[in-house]
């Protein structure tokens, strides 16, 4: 008996050591606050005197600012549009309104 359960349980641990190689784990570099600026980017949008627009929501990687939230297009950069909400100046998607990094 002592051998089945030592059979049975070098199989679940050769079984899950196999699984856990075919497993790709995704992440959204988004949603972690971890994207990567191109410089140009943060210089333009630290440079820019943009009104702050009030919102009462969380400001916070990943979240969607609604419609009302006027964002402003980076000249020369595709994908890349800002805004300053609450007195932080806020990195979006220029078409979901989706923040992707907030500028500290």
């Amino acid at each position: 008996m002592r051998k089945i359960m030592l059979a049975a349980a070098a199989m679940l641990t050769i079984s899950s050591a196999a699984f856990a190689q075919s497993t790709v784990i995704v992440t959204d570099p988004a949603a972690t606050g971890s994207v990567v600026l191109p410089a140009e980017v943060r210089t333009y949008v630290m440079e820019q005197q943009t009104p702050s627009v009030v919102y009462d929501g969380d400001i916070v990687v990943g979240a969607t600012l609604p419609d009302t939230v006027e964002v402003h297009t980076v000249p020369n950069i595709d994908g890349y549009g800002y805004t300053v909400v609450n007195e932080r100046r806020v990195i979006v998607e220029p078409k979901t309104h989706r923040v992707i990094q907030v500028l500290e």
